[in-house]
């Protein structure tokens, strides 16, 4: 029984992953996509209906809009949800001691795309 346990735990594990990922495509293309075009931009061999399920979790949890597109609904993030995580960094940026460790921590646990856009974004100016 245990063994089975830790395999859910893992498994939502994977699931978390994989929203942060949909998550992250719908926000770097800034419109709104269809499961399929989501499938197509996330690494080859993820089942269709796999990203169906996450994008319709999504929706659920209220951070994705849809609306339909012929017979397929097309998602795009809820732009509360950007103000959201932008507000609950700003609060541990807040309640740490020292700011610069907060985000040392922050800038450590982003993979190496999301390092290069916080960097081009810092030098932009934006």
């Amino acid at each position: 029984m245990a063994h089975d346990s830790g395999s859910e735990h893992a498994d939502r594990r994977a699931s978390g992953a994989l929203e942060a990922e949909i998550m992250a495509v719908l926000w770097s293309v800034g419109e709104p996509m269809t499961a399929g075009a989501v499938q197509s931009a996330l690494a080859p061999g993820l089942a269709y209906k796999t990203v169906l399920t996450v994008l319709g979790r999504l929706h659920a949890k209220g951070m994705l809009e849809r609306e339909r597109v012929g017979r397929a609904h097309a998602y795009r993030p809820r732009q509360e949800t950007a103000q959201a995580s932008a507000e609950q960094m700003k609060t541990a940026l807040d309640r740490g001691h020292d700011r610069a460790a907060v985000l040392q921590r922050f800038v450590q646990s982003l993979d190496p795309a999301d390092e290069a856009a916080l960097r081009s974004l810092l030098a932009s100016g934006e």
